[in-house]
Order: structure tokens, then sequence, then C-alpha cells
């Protein structure tokens, strides 16, 4: 509902930055609203800038009983451009999860994009749906034996499209989604009565010896290869049907067809685990108390640890400087203290860079008011952890740990030792560390990312 009230400093306001909208390039993007003090109010995406931003400042807009307080607090706004309303959507996302904007309502439940898998260790590969890419089974945290090795695709931006896709494509190339543990040559698989999908024609039925391991395999490496094309054979067969369907005045099929062919389309709207869009589900995690106790051996510390910090810095060609810290506790990442920070003192001194993230993070511990985690860890080698002691020893109160650990060899240097620690590449408390420090580095360059498109968040 409109403010009824005159108010002709608001309305000014208002205009200019109705009129700075306008002016905005006119492609896909997101938009950040920013009251007085520069906090990020609210995060929305748009097919066209200028286009949705401007909505918001129109007289005559209406943003509902939410969102229209909002509208008495914005001061200025900016605007990340992207490639495509697939990206603006993804780094909306990443935004809202990373920020939490007071007016955002939606995505900051955690809910994560879909993924799509196909396992590749069994005889008869299986494909399902799933929001734990890293397969990490929540009651052991050991990884689920169906996703070592198996090939993830996603994140899907639209998961309702993606499961409807699914059922189109499963008619065709009649893969199994069921959780059976099918071993090829197993006696009982001939005795077996397969369920409802292959009566309908949606299932080999591998299950009950239906089909050979060769031929299902075959289906299924065709589907892989089809899921990585443009799909158009397919996509053009569907809208004769659906043209046909229509002139023989059976719209219900028509409608359909329709949405049959929306959802395959949509199949393009994924990005990559590679692009690090939801690190916090795609890193795959050791178990805890394993790595924690083995942390704990190899460090030679008293105490149980409980508490890890990782850092890292990044930068493009000493452009863009910025630094992250993670947090995990009791060996799993603890989100609510994750923290960037946008250098200021050097652009192109990963020491310096260094010294002053630290520096900003510990300085309240350091004069007795806060207490520091159990191990504090450092993406890089010796010199890193040379440049954070130096900030330590100008503090009052020194750290319980620190100690870096040095990619390709994966060494362990430790504070106060000359030698590093060389461990095996399957020790538990080795890889705890390697998992805090690749968490650490893809926090770091997200930001950055976004940071190289504009200067938008602040510290």
């Amino acid at each position: 509902m409109a403010d009824p009230k005159p108010n002709p400093e608001r309305d000014d306001r208002l205009a200019a930055l109705l009129k700075r909208a306008h002016e905005l390039p006119p492609v896909p993007g997101v938009y950040l609203m920013k009251d007085a003090a520069g906090v990020v109010l609210y995060v929305g995406k748009a097919g066209r800038l200028p286009n949705r931003v401007s909505s918001y400042f129109v007289p005559s807009a209406d943003l509902g009983p939410v969102k229209q307080p909002m509208l008495d607090l914005i001061i200025d706004f900016d605007t990340i451009e992207c490639e495509s309303e697939v990206e603006a959507l993804l780094t909306e996302a990443r935004l809202i999860k990373d920020i939490k904007p007071k007016f955002n309502a939606l995505m900051t439940d955690g809910k994560a994009f879909p993924y799509l898998i196909i396992t590749q260790r069994e005889d008869f590969p299986r494909v399902f749906v799933t929001r734990n890419p890293a397969g990490i089974d929540d009651k052991t945290g050991q990884i689920k034996p169906e996703m070592k090795g198996a090939k993830i695709l996603g994140p899907f931006t639209s998961p309702g499209s993606l499961r409807e896709a699914l059922q189109v494509l499963q008619k065709i190339f009649q893969f199994r989604t069921c959780h059976l543990n099918i071993i090829e040559g197993d006696p009982k698989n001939r005795h077996f009565r397969p369920c409802l999908l292959h009566a309908i024609g949606q299932c080999s039925a591998p299950c009950a010896d239906k089909i050979s391991k060769e031929a299902y395999r075959q289906d299924i490496a065709r589907f892989v290869r089809f899921l990585g094309s443009k799909r158009s054979a397919m996509l053009r067969e569907l809208r004769q049907q659906m043209n046909e369907a229509s002139k023989n005045l059976d719209f219900e099929l028509a409608a359909t067809l329709r949405d049959q062919i929306k959802a395959i389309e949509k199949l393009d709207n994924r990005a990559s685990t590679k692009d690090g869009w939801q690190p916090e589900i795609e890193i795959g995690y050791v178990d805890p108390h394993k790595g924690l106790a083995s942390l704990q051996r190899t460090l030679g510390l008293d105490e149980p640890i409980r508490c890890v910090e990782g850092f890292d810095i990044a930068h493009l060609q000493g452009n863009e400087t910025v630094g992250s810290k993670v947090c995990f506790v009791d060996g799993r990442p603890f989100k609510n203290e994750y923290r960037r920070y946008k250098v200021t003192s050097v652009q192109n001194d990963d020491y310096k860079a260094l010294q002053e993230v630290v520096s900003r993070r510990y300085r309240e511990a350091g004069n007795g008011c806060e207490l520091y985690p159990e191990v504090i860890l450092i993406d890089g080698g010796l010199g890193q952890l040379h440049a954070a002691m130096e900030v330590f020893d100008s503090l009052n109160v020194p750290p319980p740990m620190v100690v870096s650990l040095a990619k390709k060899e994966e060494l362990i240097y430790v504070q106060r030792r000359s030698e590093p620690i060389k461990l095996g590449r399957d020790n538990f408390g080795l890889r705890l560390l390697q998992q805090v420090r690749d968490e650490a580095h893809r926090f770091a360059q997200h930001y950055h990312h976004i940071l190289r498109r504009k200067k938008t968040l602040g510290e």
C-alpha cells in the first residue's frame, strides 16, 4: 500500500533514485538496496536492471506490507551486471545467504539448489536428485557408498523443472531411480518383482534381470551425452506433437507437452560445482571426531580441539584484494562466524594483506577481551605463517596454536617449529585442515569475483 502522507523529502529522494535506475544498462543483474549507513537492506535479481530497479521508485510502487517500509530507508543502491538470468539468480541466492538482508524473506532458510547425480561405481547406475552433492551421511559423517565417484551435474536453478524433465527423460532412457543395491548375476534378481515404473515403460528393471549390465550402461551413457547436448531433436519432436494435439483440440495434451518442453529447456539453467556457488554443501567433510582427535595428536595439544578458524587472501593482479575467515566448530562449518574483509592497507602484497586481516580479526582477543579458537589455520607456507606470527607477537595475549598448510606438498608448518609436519594423504587430521583451507579459499574467491564485477559490499 502506497504511503498516503505527503513527504516532499521522501518523494525527491525516490525521484532521484528512479532517475538513476532508468540509466542502468539493460542487462540481467542483481541489485542491492542500501540505507544511510550503507547496510544492505534487500537483494534482488532482474532480467533487465532498469525495468526491475525503477519499479521500486515509481510513485505508484506497492511492495506489499513487508517490503513497503523499506522505501523509507533506501538511500542508495548498487548493481552487479550478470551474463545471464541464471547467473543473476545464483548471485542473488549467494548474496542473500551471505549478507542475510533485513527485508529478504526468501532464500534465508539455507535451502540449496538441487543437483543431478548419476552413480558410477554400481553395476547398474542410478539417477536421482539431491541437495547434498557431497554425499555426507548426517549420522556417520562418512560419504555414502553410492556417491563415491558419482557424476554430479548442477546446481540447477529450477527444482520443479528438473524433476519434471527427469520424468520425461526416464520414459526414453529408462534409467532406475530406486535405492536398491543391484548386483549383476545375483540369483535373487531372477525372482524379483519390479516396481510399477517397469510396467509403465519408465525403467528397464535391472533388479529383475530384464536388461544386461552392458546394455543398461549404454543407455546411461546416451543419457549423459543427451544432458550435454543441445537436445534440439527431442524438442523439435515434442513441439510437433504439441502442435498436432492443438490442431486436434486436445488442449490438455498440448498443455502437458508444452510444460515438458519448458522443463527440458530449463536443463540448461544450471551452473557447475567448479563455480563454487554453494560451497557450504559441495565440500565433503571427513568424520569430525576422527579429524579433531587426529589433529590434536599431530599438534601435541593437551586440550581437545573445539574450534578451528581458517584464513585466505585473494586478489586479481593486485586489485580488489580481499580476505576470508571461516570457522569450523566440532569439525563442521559454522557459517554464522564466516567473515569477509576488504583489504584497505595494501593491494599487491599477500603478506601485508594477511597481517591486516589477522589483526582486525584478533585484536580483541589479543587484548584479553575474547577467546581465541584452539587452532588458527593460514592458507600458505612458512612465509604466510611468519607474517601472521608477527601480528600475534605484537598482541598482549598469544593464540594457543597457529599453523599454515602449503598447497601441493600439503606440509603443515607450526608456530615456533623449524621443521614442517608431513602426514599421509589419508590422515584424518590433514584432511580436516585441507577442508578448512579449501573452504576459506572458496569463500574468499567468491567474494573476490563479485568485487571484480562491481565494488558493492564495502567491508
